[in-house]
């Protein structure tokens, strides 16, 4: 969807002024119109021949005053006609502005809600960083008292040879204990490094895999757009074709136009359900969940430029879970595929879809 900019502003105001001179070149063919119409009305005939008693003389015919009047009431009510129809042109394009600039502006409003919602993500997982942080710096400072006191377990052996045995065995002990701890930690801290790089490298295969599998259904989308188009177009023709036929042998059937009312009405059917799974599928190869929400489904209603760009989706009904996680695949497919025929356009605009994890 074209949405309206500055710059376009100047130009709406230029083609108001063009929107003009058509309503000023009817009003000046009206006023021509109007002479001529004066100096057919007059009479300039001459008599070649003159009479005996007042010699030569010409014959002139009257306008009559109320036919004047009559043409310039006309051609004035036809200028104000011309004009109301343009201030109601000029009005209804103003109304269709400022419906696109509505539009824009509510796209751009979520936009910027997706932005927010990353950084706060991100912003999570620096405060996540920052606690791993703390807690490795608090067991280290740990890890130091306890080397401390040991070395202080070791003075005190040295002052009190009777205690010496004992106080040894105790250090020994203590840093036993402490390189098992230490020991301990840093074989955690491993496994939970490796857990995390399996998890990221898990999770850029899954986001590639999405990706190729999202290319993948787009392509097939829009083969299954032109094939549809084309068969649409075949459809019209056999039916464009069939109407002649039987336009020629039943035209004063009113029967024959409901039925084709009725294939008319199937056909747009069948096309709106054709497109709402083609949908479906786009939401469901963008759709990230986890195997607890398998058997759930979500129904969301969406609203659909005539171009396809998406403009709103809410939620209807469903999982919770499901519907949050819907409702962004949504997003991340931004623009579906669109027929070229305005009444299945027009089912397509605003339409509603049960999502159910694969």
């Amino acid at each position: 969807m074209n949405e309206p900019t500055d710059k376009n502003k100047p130009t709406k105001r230029k083609s108001k002024k063009d929107s003009l001179v058509p309503a000023l070149i009817i009003s000046g063919g009206l006023h021509v119109l109007l002479v001529i119409v004066l100096l057919w009305g007059a009479d300039f005939s001459s008599d070649a021949t003159p009479t005996p008693k007042s010699g030569r003389t010409i014959d002139a015919t009257v306008i009559d005053p109320a036919v004047v009047s009559a043409q310039a009431k006309k051609i004035r009510e036809q200028r104000d006609q011309a004009k109301r129809e343009e201030a109601e042109r000029l009005k209804r394009l103003e109304q269709q502005a400022k419906r696109l600039e509505q539009q824009r502006e509510q796209e751009e409003q979520r936009l910027r809600e997706v932005k927010r919602q990353k950084l706060e993500a991100e912003r999570q997982a620096r405060e996540e960083q920052k606690r791993i942080a703390e807690q490795k710096a608090k067991s280290e400072e740990q890890a130091r008292i306890a080397k401390q006191q040991a070395e202080q377990a070791e003075r005190d052996r040295q002052r009190k040879l009777e205690e010496k045995r004992q106080a040894e065995l105790a250090a020994q002990k203590a840093e036993k204990a402490r390189q098992e701890k230490l020991a301990a930690q840093r074989k955690a801290e491993k496994k939970a490094e490796a857990e995390r790089q399996r998890k990221l490298a898990e999770k850029r295969k899954a986001e590639e895999q999405a990706l190729k599998e999202a290319e993948q259904a787009r392509k097939k989308a829009e083969q299954a757009r032109k094939e549809a188009e084309r068969r649409a177009e075949e459809a019209k023709r056999q039916q464009q074709e069939q109407e002649a036929a039987l336009n020629d042998l039943f035209s004063g059937l009113e029967s024959e136009a409901s039925q084709r009312q009725s294939a008319r009405g199937q056909f747009i059917q069948d096309e709106v359900a054709r497109y709402g799974a083609i949908f479906t599928q786009m939401i469901q190869q963008r759709l990230i969940v986890d195997d607890g929400l398998s058997g759930q489904e979500c129904v969301v209603n969406m609203r659909l430029s005539p171009t396809g760009l998406l403009l709103n989706v809410e939620e209807k009904a469903g999982n919770t879970r499901l519907c949050r996680a819907t409702k962004t695949a949504v997003a991340s497919v931004s623009q579906f595929p669109m027929p070229e025929d305005g009444d299945i356009i027009a089912k397509l605009r605003d339409i509603e879809l049960t999502v159910r994890p694969n």
